[in-house]
């Protein structure tokens, strides 16, 4: 049996193994790094292009980062927190750009405008609120709002195509949001950590065992699927960023941090269309409001997406329930990570939230007519025949103990790491890869915290992230001089 010994070992292909890879090798060129992913090919699961909607995340359309409260008033901080963040990854982006570390950014990005949509007096009344609410900030200044049909008509014109002249409409409009193809900005990461000495990619390889040894470095044992052999490595520092496979692999660890978690898997479907006089008159990434009783995931909205340089409109998503953890993944998955010690925690949200099972099970036995009935409350002159259904990637939401219920279901995402920073796992979905960068760099200074006190990696944090140390939200000159930086170098203004 092989054996090698490493720095740093990084499980999946995916946007977060490769951003935290990365950043370590900017940070520090010396780190021996492995990456090691199942499949065949790098960023071929939740990363994918067509497995996930390609929305760079900032807040600016997504009204479910924006809830109202029980007073009346919108609730900002998610959208504020959110668009900071993803200004870290435009920042890091910006600079892999410069570096000549990843290619042009039509390669991966492109500028599409996020704008909101509602219709019906109360959801007007809604986004008002919502816009009156983000726009007296510096992070959201630059948005538009109108309850104008003709303003809107220029803005999506689509939509508004044989609306319903009398019907209450408004909408929101930022015109530098962004389409992130994630499946070919990780790959283009991987190809570049592939050319740099001390890194190697082990394809077609899955985990089969991990375990700590007493001088705290992880002994991991690997199954190559194309030989059949087992492999060693021997870690100082284990990433577990396999998306849905996170969870099992972080049981198998054994650390107390991560007693407790379960996973509730959901899956997702599209509704796409690729009929060019359709696609042309569709520029834009439209969300509204989510239906009474739907998961975050669920909120409706109709997209430009660019992948591999081909255009095309999509619209959903669909949820649909089912037991897999991964879109390439096994149905005993679920019933596999029933452990004792988050037994009670998964019954109790299953328990609790028997509305949502039966959401998601009557999302997935929807028929075509049905789904295309939900895209016509967006776009009235949808056509049948000119819409098919593409499956997403599989999600899976947190489940975690709780005091008061004895569980609870969390739509976000969490870093779970080991007391001696010797371990890292991220489980959860949303807001997901357009967040990758900060959530790395928090990985960064929680595994890391030695390094990340030195003079050295905080300058070379200063370089890779402008901002880095800063809020955006507080410093009104930094947040204009970052947003000039990022969309000026990926050219999305």
């Amino acid at each position: 049996m092989t054996a090698k010994s490493v720095d740093v070992l990084l499980v999946g292909a995916g946007a977060m193994s490769t951003t935290l890879g990365m950043l370590l090798k900017q940070l520090d060129p010396s780190f021996n790094i492995v990456m090691v992913e199942r499949l065949n090919h790098v960023a071929h699961e939740s990363t994918d292009g067509w497995n996930n909607a390609g929305t760079g995340h900032a807040a600016y359309c997504e009204l479910n980062y924006t809830p109202m409260l029980p007073d009346g008033s919108i609730d900002t901080r998610k959208a504020f927190a959110i668009n900071s963040a993803f200004e870290v990854s435009l920042q890091f982006w910006s600079y892999l750009v410069q570096q000549g570390a990843l290619p042009s950014p039509e390669n991966f990005i492109h500028p599409t405008p996020h704008q909101s949509f509602v219709w019906g007096e109360e959801n007007v009344a809604f986004l008002r609120k919502r816009y009156e609410a983000l726009s007296q900030s510096p992070l959201f200044s630059d948005m538009e709002y109108s309850e104008d049909p003709r303003v809107l008509r220029e803005w999506m014109p689509l939509i508004l195509e044989n609306r319903n002249p009398m019907e209450s409409i408004a909408g929101t409009r930022v015109r530098y949001g962004s389409d992130v193809d994630f499946g070919s900005l990780a790959r283009n990461m991987a190809s570049y950590l592939e050319s740099q000495d001390n890194f190697e990619l082990l394809l077609g390889h899955t985990v089969k065992d991990l375990e700590q040894r007493d001088n705290g470095q992880w002994r991991v044992e690997l199954k190559n699927k194309t030989t059949g052999d087992d492999e060693v490595i021997n870690a100082r520092f284990v990433f577990l960023g396999a998306g849905g496979g996170a969870l099992p692999l972080l049981q198998l660890s054994g650390i107390p941090e991560g007693d407790g978690y379960g996973g509730f898997p959901v899956s997702g479907q599209w509704l796409v269309c690729k009929k060019p006089e359709i696609v042309e008159k569709h520029f834009a990434k439209v969300y509204g409001l989510a239906p009474i009783g739907a998961p975050p995931m669920s909120v409706p909205h109709l997209d430009t997406r660019i992948i591999s340089g081909e255009k095309a409109l999509l619209f959903g998503p669909f949820a649909g329930f089912t037991t897999k953890f991964l879109k390439q993944g096994s149905v005993l998955d679920l019933p596999k990570s029933l452990r004792a010690n988050n037994l009670k925690s998964m019954l109790s949200v299953g328990k609790n939230n028997m509305d949502l099972t039966r959401y998601l099970i009557s999302e997935a036995m929807q028929s075509h007519d049905a789904r295309m009935d939900s895209l016509r409350k967006f776009y009235t002159d949808a056509d049948n025949d000119d819409w098919t259904l593409a499956t997403a990637g599989q999600r899976v939401q947190i489940i975690k103990k709780d005091k008061e219920t004895g569980g609870k279901l969390e739509f976000g995402t969490e870093v779970i790491t080991a007391a001696d920073h010797s371990l890292a796992a991220l489980l959860g979905a949303s807001p997901g890869a357009s967040t990758a960068v900060s959530t790395m760099i928090n990985i960064v200074e929680r595994c890391f915290p030695e390094k990340m006190a030195t003079p050295q990696w905080q300058k070379k944090m200063k370089e890779l992230v402008p901002s880095y140390g800063e809020s955006l939200t507080d410093n009104t000159e930094l947040q204009k001089r970052v947003r000039q930086y990022t969309l000026s170098t990926l050219a999305l203004d």
